[in-house]
């Protein structure tokens, strides 16, 4: 690790104390070739960084006037501002020596780091995909995936079924932090959802800026965890204000109205799947291609041994802890299941517009909708469905069936 930035520069630019001093010696690090163009200001604050990082502090501040000119209400900014301002008068022990409130000041040091080290640490993003999009339906055009640790937003679009990534934003979430379980705790919730609506600005207080998205939190798996609330968003930022630092909001995930408005143009009511995860883990196209093809062929299975009539067969795909849409739970719906399967000389069961999305937050499970066509002996029917599938003694079962 290199030495702290105290113990290379002179005082008085020791303006990046701790934590941000060593995420900006890190940045200084990073290469040059950014293949990928950002959204936001974070290149323009690699540069400011880069320039304290060499005691260059005139030129640093006339990056961060340039910065401001861009982002006017970019309260960072302004914060960095002040400080080099200061820096010309008197040596600084601290960032944020400018500004008498402390808990302000920390919020925003950690708005610096989380950009930073997002902007460090990508991933390459042509060769490396979030475990969680394991399939995307032929008509979700696009994905998003919120990283709450890193305080990031990532849209893949969906290239046949293949995620590929679009663009990145920094986002705010829950002051309490991320897993919510009940109304009130301020907290994100982890998990896979959807955007069900758009609600332009004209209809909204300044709070939420350039409009919102809401989400169908409580999910399906949330209600039957018992987890509580309502009113999830993707939303913008009050107008006087650039962005929120990183855990400032009741829950919603909040981004600067011009990432809003960019974000916009991916997200589509209905259909795009918003995948909130506690820190992302990333795959391999390879790894990726290896877990979807086995999950396939684990719904393939099911699909087969359904049109066998074999009740032994049919219900070995399910778990003890099943439950339905209707709560019926694994002995009521052996029971109803097997005297359906012993009714029926023929069934058909065909699968189409599949997707597959790997749960955040709990171990080893996937969300699963599909459209269904069912025929059997003087019966028929279609329906979207959902299954939550999981991993017992290595083998996916199914825990939940229903209607989509």
């Amino acid at each position: 690790m290199k030495p702290s930035l105290f113990s290379r520069i002179r005082p008085r630019a020791a303006l990046l104390a701790g934590t941000l001093a060593l995420a900006a010696a890190q940045l200084a690090a990073a290469p040059e070739d950014r293949r990928i163009s950002d959204a936001g200001p974070e290149a323009a604050l690699r540069q400011v960084f880069a320039e304290i990082e060499a005691n260059r502090l005139d030129a640093a501040l006339d990056r961060t006037e340039a910065l401001l000119q861009a982002y006017p209400t970019f309260r960072l900014g302004h914060l960095i501002r002040g400080d080099l301002l200061l820096a010309r008068t008197r040596p600084l022990s601290t960032f944020g020596e400018v500004s008498e409130h402390a808990d302000r000041v920390q919020a925003l040091r950690e708005e610096a780091v989380a950009r930073l080290r997002a902007y460090r640490e990508r991933p390459g993003m042509a060769d490396y995909v979030p475990r969680y999009l394991l399939q995307m339906r032929a008509d979700q055009e696009y994905a998003v995936v919120v990283d709450t640790e890193r305080a990031r937003l990532y849209v893949y679009r969906n290239e046949n079924g293949k995620p590929r990534f679009v663009a990145d934003f920094y986002s705010t979430h829950g002051k309490a932090g991320s897993a919510k379980q009940y109304e009130g705790d301020n907290k994100t919730p982890l998990g896979v959802y959807h955007v069900t609506s758009r609600i332009e600005a004209a209809k909204l207080p300044d709070l939420y800026g350039s409009g919102a998205f809401p989400l169908n939190y409580p999910n399906t798996w949330d209600r039957r965890l018992g987890r509580t609330g309502y009113g999830i968003w993707l939303h913008g930022t009050p107008s006087d204000n650039y962005a929120r630092t990183p855990r400032s909001t009741e829950g919603c995930v909040a981004l600067s109205n011009q990432d809003l408005i960019t974000l916009a143009n991916y997200v589509q009511p209905g259909l795009t799947p918003v995948i909130i995860s506690n820190e992302i883990e990333w795959l391999s196209l390879d790894d990726w291609q290896a877990e979807r093809s086995a999950l396939n062929e684990a719904i393939e299975t099911w699909r087969t041994d359904w049109e066998s009539a074999d009740a032994q067969r049919y219900l070995a795909h399910y778990s003890r802890d099943f439950r339905s849409d209707r709560q019926q739970d694994y002995e009521t719906w052996a029971a109803q299941k097997s005297r359906v399967l012993s009714a029926n000389a023929r069934i058909r069961v065909g699968m189409q517009n599949i997707s597959m999305f790997r749960m955040p937050g709990e171990k080893e499970m996937i969300d699963i909708t599909f459209d269904q066509e069912y025929s059997s002996d003087g019966y028929s029917d279609r329906m979207r469905k959902r299954q939550y599938w999981i991993k017992e003694d290595g083998r996916w079962k199914i825990i939940y069936e229903g209607r989509a």
